[in-house]
């Protein structure tokens, strides 16, 4: 691909983030994968210095239901166009009294409830089990709790992200289930991302940004949308601020995450089917000798 049509840091802007303020020499670009068409446009530019890769998760106007969202074609248009490692943000609603809306958490950990979507690359005769014992890339974890603290927006280090199906909230029934748990947040997208990122060897870091309680709180009304609104809008600003923070402090070396099929692979390359391979091989490049 065109040298100038390449980025290494992915920014994947969840609810209420829809563009990215700062970038410079900006080119819109609209690729096409295997996996059809991204959620929007890739937006490239070059933010504190660094060749950045901006996509709106759920599409411009926020169109896309956390179900419909096009992961694998997300994911894949970033490989496509060289990134390593991906920032991305997200709405969360909070399962711990110590994380009262607009809190920020970085989670370490991941339980996935989710049941009807595409989370792999592989299959059509090529097995790969990629470990997900830790869903976020430690380093990219740092450089967010760093980037917030830095900013002045001190982030919660660490707690597990339920990701529920949706697009409907939580009955009181779950929500209580998930927060005698010990879980910390829960949203809808993290954990199909992070499992399609660590496919693609791509480093992988979520910030979550707290709108509301879910629904365990006793005596209280459940979560509502319009509420959540007014949280957004100040959210939105602030992942912006921890963002351009973080972007300059992301390693410029190779990080664990970007070579896990080396030894994830089980099928040999010589027996898969040359359409598979042909349809994998922006993740596959480096194995194709």
């Amino acid at each position: 691909m065109d040298e100038h049509l390449q980025a290494e840091i992915g920014i994947i802007g969840g609810t209420g983030l829809y563009d990215m303020e700062g970038l410079e020499d900006v080119r819109d670009i609209e690729l096409e994968t295997p996996y059809g068409a991204p959620s929007s446009p890739l937006r490239l530019g070059h933010l504190e210095g660094r060749a950045v890769a901006f996509l709106a998760r759920h599409g411009p106007g926020h169109r896309y239901l956390p179900t419909e969202v096009p992961y694998a074609a997300n994911v894949y248009a970033l490989k496509m166009l060289g990134v390593s490692k991906v920032l991305a943000t997200g709405a969360v609603g909070s399962l711990d009294e110590a994380l009262p809306p607009k809190t920020l958490v970085v989670p370490d950990q991941c339980f996935d409830r989710t049941r009807h979507r595409r989370d792999t690359f592989f299959g059509d005769g090529l097995v790969v089990h990629v470990s997900l014992a830790e869903p976020f890339a430690p380093a990219l974890r740092r450089v967010l709790l760093e980037a917030a603290a830095a900013v002045g927006e001190p982030a919660r280090d660490g707690g597990t992200y339920v990701c529920m199906e949706g697009p409907q909230f939580s009955t009181r029934a779950e929500s209580l289930a998930y927060k005698a748990a010990g879980h910390a947040v829960i949203g809808m997208t993290a954990l199909t991302e992070a499992r399609l990122c660590r496919e693609a060897e791509l480093a992988y870091a979520n910030l979550n940004l707290v709108t509301d309680f879910d629904a365990w709180r006793p005596h209280e009304a459940g979560v509502d949308a319009a509420e959540i609104l007014e949280v957004l809008r100040h959210n939105s600003h602030v992942a912006r601020g921890v963002l351009r923070a973080a972007v300059p402090l992301v390693p410029r070396e190779p990080l664990p995450e970007n070579g896990v099929l080396a030894s994830a692979m089980i099928t040999p390359l010589a027996s898969v089917p040359p359409a598979t391979v042909a349809r994998l091989r922006a993740i596959l490049a480096p194995y194709l000798v």
